[in-house]
């Protein structure tokens, strides 16, 4: 079953003019995917975990539903209990059992005990358990208790783990484990979820072949389209590769124009590393039609031969040709912009990524992992040219009961200086430069 959201996203962004030199404004995802229709579909909650909820989780029912033991051991008045020791137990009668996985009409009258196991339901009258360790059988009808316990120890009451009434989960929430095990205690058995976006992947450049193909001389291997395939797979989305382009407009745009007209929810250009290849993207790109060319070129390093762009509702962005530019560029706009339009509630902005709680009645962002970072000290100087964000590839060492943060020399044509990084660095737009000593954020990447 499938139903269309027309609604717009709540957030609100900057606009980037054609043909424009920007930086990665805190809004251009929203932007870029502004008035997107949602597609809705409800899954089997077992096929749940990592898709994005599109609905506000209200629970029906009380968890658990009844007041039960979370020890094996008898439930009791506390006030029996009082002042029960060693050399001094408490005598109590044994008026019964509590079934697992029955109710029970059983009911404790001062002085009364009931035998009750792990999870079983509390009877009325009983406001604590006693553990069975700190028990004695003395004969079938009395119990020795021989330590005291206070109310509601050893008990969990009815909706005190979720209340019906409460809502439990976000729409925009992307399900864990643990949300899911939460849903099955609520009885759900179908969730509804944003639809994966669909993401279409094209290579270009006449040195580019498909990387299970044996090298000849002046070509190279895809390593760009593999990496975002899987990039895409990790960010929830549903990539499909279309093959390589040639270093030829009418090539492009037919292969461009049949991924339109096939729905994708998102288009994906892996550029060559040549100026030639550069110019057929952007060439392409600007005779799609309205809007078109969004953007060509960041204030970013890596990643600055980026361009953004637009045609039928569709987001294109043509990525650098270089595997690490291509990868550092998908990082810090394609993966919040994939997260946008398949309907993922995320925080957007600036790259302090700390979530802090919100005012009372705010809507709190939800934080993803990639979104946490590391403290570490640099272990060298540097150095960067005020007017681009620069992206700088780092190892972690352990020095001294402390994280250094080491930095991986190399272009962004070697794929090898990301394999060998345990995170990214960001030295700022309008920064000359970080020395070493200074506390930087290290993002996992």
């Amino acid at each position: 079953m499938v139903h269309e959201i027309g609604e717009e996203r709540d957030r609100q962004a900057g606009i980037l003019d054609d043909g424009s030199k920007s930086g990665v404004p805190s809004g251009a995802p929203g932007t870029y995917a502004s008035g997107l229709p949602f597609k809705v579909e409800e899954i089997p909650l077992l096929s749940s975990v990592g898709r994005v909820l599109a609905e506000e989780v209200i629970a029906g029912d009380d968890l658990p539903p009844f007041d039960r033991s979370t020890v094996d051991g008898y439930a009791v008045r506390a006030a029996d209990t009082f002042g029960a020791g060693e050399s001094s137990p408490s005598l109590l009668y044994l008026k019964g059992e509590v079934g697992m996985g029955e109710e029970t009409h059983l009911d404790v009258n001062p002085g009364e005990a009931v035998k009750i196991p792990t999870g079983g339901m509390l009877p009325e009258g009983a406001d604590s358990v006693v553990m069975v360790e700190n028990t004695a059988l003395l004969d079938p009808v009395t119990v020795e208790i021989r330590r005291p316990v206070v109310p509601r120890e050893n008990v969990i009451r009815r909706g005190e783990d979720i209340s019906a009434g409460t809502t439990l989960l976000r729409r925009g929430k992307r399900l864990r484990p643990q949300d899911v095990a939460a849903l099955a205690g609520l009885g759900r058995s179908v969730v509804r979820v944003y639809k994966k976006p669909r993401v279409a992947i094209l290579s270009t450049g006449d040195e580019v072949i498909p990387f299970w193909e044996p090298l000849s001389p002046g070509k190279i291997r895809d390593m760009n389209a593999p990496g975002i395939f899987s990039a895409v797979v990790e960010d929830g989305g549903e990539p499909d590769f279309l093959g390589i382009a040639k270093d030829d407009v009418k090539d492009l745009e037919d292969r461009i124009r049949q991924a339109l007209n096939r729905g994708y929810d998102m288009i994906l250009l892996s550029g060559g590393s040549s100026v030639g290849s550069r110019d057929v993207t952007l060439s392409v790109m600007r005779d799609l039609g309205n809007p078109g060319v969004l953007a060509h070129g960041l204030a970013l390093q890596p990643g600055k031969p980026t361009v953004l762009g637009v045609s039928k509702g569709v987001p294109i962005v043509g990525l650098p040709g270089h595997p690490v530019s291509a990868m550092i560029v998908y990082r810090q706009f394609v993966r919040p912009l994939l997260a946008w339009i398949g309907g993922e509630s995320i925080r957007l902005g600036d790259e302090g990524r700390k979530l802090e709680a919100g005012g009372e009645g705010q809507e709190k962002p939800f934080l993803r992992l990639s979104e946490c970072y590391v403290e570490a000290r640099l272990g060298r100087n540097l150095h960067s040219s005020p007017g681009r964000e620069e992206w700088v590839r780092v190892r972690l060492e352990r020095e001294g009961g402390e994280w250094v943060a080491v930095p991986i020399l190399g272009g962004s044509a070697m794929i090898s200086t990301l394999v060998k990084a345990d995170g990214l660095v960001c030295i700022p737009l309008f920064s000359n430069g970080i020395p070493a000593g200074e506390i930087v954020k290290v993002y996992p990447y």
